[in-house]
């Protein structure tokens, strides 16, 4: 069963992520076990693949890394549904292909408990028994998810223009 971890307002990349192993952690699996330390101890050891996160205004706000967006990706996180996004986390988690979508009435409609399920080719998250729209996403960004980032979907376009 899919689980929701739920954060509030400006969380950001030294939350996701502690800037203390910036330069001693860059792969996902020295990543993977300080994610969210210092925000949600529990997170590291308990997300799963296929896990949502739920979150306010402004997620990802903070000093430009990769390693929140590419902990977050390893870890299985289906999607990030946030209120906003600071500008420069959205463009690293499009690069790791994981998910954002920006929907903040489906983040104010969450209650402890509810199912969600999101369909992103569709532009749709249901919260619950509520169903909520957001803009669908391009489809480059979409086939860069697909691919498992951009260099992957980089290097795919490249093999099928040769």
């Amino acid at each position: 069963m899919t689980k929701i971890w739920r954060y509030g307002d400006d969380v950001n990349t030294d939350m996701l992520f502690p800037g203390k192993y910036t330069y001693s952690c860059s792969t996902a699996e020295q990543i993977l076990p300080h994610l969210l330390e210092d925000l949600d101890p529990a997170f590291a050891a308990g997300v799963r693949p296929g896990d949502i996160l739920l979150a306010g205004k402004n997620f990802g706000c903070g000093s430009s890394r990769e390693q929140p967006a590419l902990g977050l990706k390893a870890a299985g996180v289906e999607a990030v549904v946030a209120k906003s996004y600071s500008r420069i986390f959205y463009r690293a988690a499009i690069n790791q292909g994981l998910l954002l979508v920006e929907c903040p009435e489906a983040v104010e409609a969450y209650r402890d408990g509810d199912e969600v399920r999101l369909d992103a080719a569709a532009g749709t998250i249901a919260v619950g028994e509520r169903e909520f729209s957001f803009p669908i996403l391009p489809p480059e960004i979409l086939a860069i998810r697909d691919a498992g980032g951009l260099l992957p979907y980089a290097r795919a376009k490249l093999r099928s223009q040769s």
